[in-house]
């Protein structure tokens, strides 16, 4: 069964500028560049898959059904790559105290969601967006090697 972890509220907070307001919500949670690319990749690699499977904790972005796999395109900054350092830049930025929260939050609950996945035989692979945009094939192929394998 999925605990839940909640983000927090932004209720009591002002956006830095309208800008940064328009920029962030149109953040997308499925089908980002990041992951289109990463997925048009694997795809020429012969592998086939699931989108976004509910019944599973995460909502994986890849899911290889009979190899068990499941594949999570993690966003730098959302997920928290480099934690300690964005935490201490975030410390001076506008609205710090609901950033580090809320991205203190997703870190949670992605360990959380990755050890559900184990108890439950699945594999599962984090990848940073970054590393996927600076070579989807590599991305690419160690999805490959961890299915044939």
């Amino acid at each position: 069964m999925q605990a839940s972890i909640k983000s927090p509220k932004y209720d009591a907070f002002t956006p830095s500028s309208a800008q940064s307001s328009l920029i962030k919500s149109r953040n997308k949670s499925k089908n980002t560049r990041v992951e289109l690319i990463l997925r048009h990749h694997v795809w020429n690699l012969g592998l086939r898959y699931r989108l976004h499977v509910k019944n599973l904790p995460g909502k994986p972005d890849l899911v290889f059904h009979s190899a068990k796999v499941v594949v999570f395109c993690d966003g730098d900054f959302w997920h928290g790559r480099n934690w300690k350092k964005l935490r201490k830049d975030l410390k001076y930025r506008k609205n710090a105290q609901y950033w580090i929260q809320k991205i203190e939050t997703n870190i949670k609950r992605d360990i959380m969601q990755t050890k559900e996945l184990q108890k439950i035989g699945w594999h599962a692979v984090r990848l940073w967006e970054k590393d996927i945009l600076k070579n989807p094939s590599d991305a690419a192929q160690k999805i490959y090697r961890l299915i044939k394998s």
